[in-house]
């Protein structure tokens, strides 16, 4: 197991705390919520073959198919589902945190 970067948490915590609306989020917190996809996409985001990487894809390709998992928008199995059940503010500190993983 790779250990967890913290360069990306420091990312994701900088990109929430930037507008002045959004709340501080813990760093550890938004690992936590990414290590749920973990089971499909791999540790960090390095995804075994056949399932979707997300080390390194930009955050707002990231957010775009999550908001569109959650809406309903983008057909899915199971994401659709697990979409839901995070506010936008979550998806959004997820995806950045992804996003500044080492692809």
């Amino acid at each position: 197991m790779k250990p967890i970067l913290l360069p990306g948490l420091a990312a994701a915590a900088l990109w929430l705390a930037a507008g002045t609306a959004q709340a501080q989020v813990d760093p550890l917190q938004v690992r936590s919520w990414a290590a749920s996809c973990a089971n499909c996409h791999g540790t960090n985001g390095q995804a075994q073959q056949g399932n979707e990487p997300l080390a390194g894809v930009g955050r707002d390709e990231l957010m775009k198919k999550l908001m569109d998992f959650k809406s309903g928008a983008k057909p899915a199995t199971v994401m659709h589902q697990l979409a839901k059940g995070y506010t936008d503010e979550q998806l959004a500190a997820i995806s950045a945190w992804f996003a500044a993983q080492k692809k």
